[in-house]
């Protein structure tokens, strides 16, 4: 069976205190993140990290970026490109109320 030349996701995710890998571009394809938000549901302000991982490497897109109270923020001011293997990954100080959700177009390499 071929593989489809172009796949649309939504990833959605909670932000936890630790760092947890959302989404890794899979075997043979490439993502695009086209979108990447955050909402905080909160009447309080927390911070969000949001990382490109490859291999042992990770770096940060934006670092204990404060969301304010009941506010969204885009995470990205343009597309990212994600090699197979490659993640992002999230974390918090806090773990319920920041709320991600991203679109990536996946695309056959």
């Amino acid at each position: 069976m071929a593989l489809a030349l172009n796949v649309f996701k939504t990833v959605t995710s909670i932000a936890s205190t630790n760092p947890v890998g959302i989404y890794t571009a899979p075997v043979g394809y490439a993502g695009v993140v086209l979108l990447a938000q955050v909402a905080n549901v909160s009447s309080d302000a927390y911070t969000i990290t949001f990382s490109h991982k490859r291999s042992s490497t990770t770096t940060e897109i934006v670092k204990d970026f404060v969301i304010p109270e009941n506010d969204t923020v885009s995470l990205l001011d343009g597309r990212l490109i994600l090699e197979s293997g490659d993640s992002l990954v999230v974390s918090s100080n806090n773990s319920s109320n920041l709320k991600l959700i991203a679109s990536i177009l996946e695309t056959l390499k």
